[in-house]
């Protein structure tokens, strides 16, 4: 759970899922364009800002274009991790009419999604003021997870586990079948040892069960905020500590200043709005 530099996507990791939203749209053909615009009718377009918003994505949305047409022009007016107001011009096209109103809906989709977890990761990492890092969590869109952690990065919080085999928390899940916090963090740290062992505790009983079994990350599932700040307590010099349930722009300033060290967000990726956007084209 540490930051990493912000880095443009490998589009090996998006040009296939463009490809099939991009035919999952288009079935056996755009009807209407095809009936309506001339294949040989050229045209700009640009990728207008409607709202204030944070901008994820804008490569994912050009792929869309350039798989309809390979030699359409792109000039973005504005890069990933950009504030955009609204009627600003986020990118600029240039190439055959058709194949950028055959790509529109799905470019939007992408850049729309994408933005708007930017746009309220950032309005978090903002709230937080440097207090406390903000994570995401597995809370994902199947088969896009990739994308929706990108644009989790893109907005300044940090990536938590990407998948199953790239960290330990025990939930209350296996907590349970497991016969309690203290034998499930010790059954796990005898199974491996290479990882931090990370454990969700529901009261501060299971807090000093899970130091005193040797937990490395306390997951405080829906605590109180004053029993927050006494579990850090426990937990200082000892593990580290991750607030996760019941939280909200409004309680930020207050979760910052309990002293955690992370805070975990599950509406970064399944509930954020998604930004205003709009394609609009004209013949040239």
């Amino acid at each position: 759970m540490t930051a990493t530099p912000l880095e443009p996507l490998d589009p090996g990791l998006y040009r296939e899922i463009v490809r099939r939203a991009l035919a999952e749209d288009f079935g056996w053909g755009d009807v209407t364009t095809e009936g309506v615009v001339d294949r040989d009718q050229k045209a700009r377009g640009v990728l207008l800002a409607k709202s204030r918003c944070v901008i994820a994505g804008l490569d994912v949305a050009s792929e869309a274009f350039r798989q309809m047409d390979p030699a359409v022009a792109v000039t973005p007016r504005r890069a990933d991790g950009d504030w955009c107001e609204p009627l600003e011009v986020v990118a600029e096209y240039r190439g055959y009419a058709a194949a950028m109103l055959t790509a529109e809906r799905t470019a939007l989709n992408f850049l729309q999604r994408l933005s708007g977890i930017a746009t309220l990761t950032r309005q978090f990492v903002e709230a937080a003021a440097g207090r406390i890092v903000i994570l995401d969590t597995r809370k994902t869109t199947p088969l896009l997870r990739t994308l929706e952690k990108y644009a989790v990065r893109v907005g300044g919080g940090t990536n938590h586990r990407s998948g199953l085999d790239e960290g330990i928390l025990i939930k209350d899940n296996h907590i349970r079948l497991a016969g309690g916090v203290a034998a499930a963090v010790t059954r796990m740290r005898k199974a491996n040892r290479e990882m931090p062992t990370e454990v969700e505790a529901q009261r501060l009983e299971d807090v000093d069960e899970a130091l005193g079994a040797g937990a490395d990350i306390i997951l405080l599932d829906n605590l109180s905020t004053p029993d927050i700040i006494e579990a850090v307590k426990r937990c200082r010099g000892v593990a580290k500590t991750e607030i996760s349930g019941g939280v909200t722009l409004a309680r930020m300033p207050e979760l910052a200043a309990t002293g955690a060290d992370y805070v975990s967000i599950g509406a970064l990726t399944h509930s954020a709005p998604a930004a205003d956007l709009s394609f609009e084209i004209e013949p040239v």
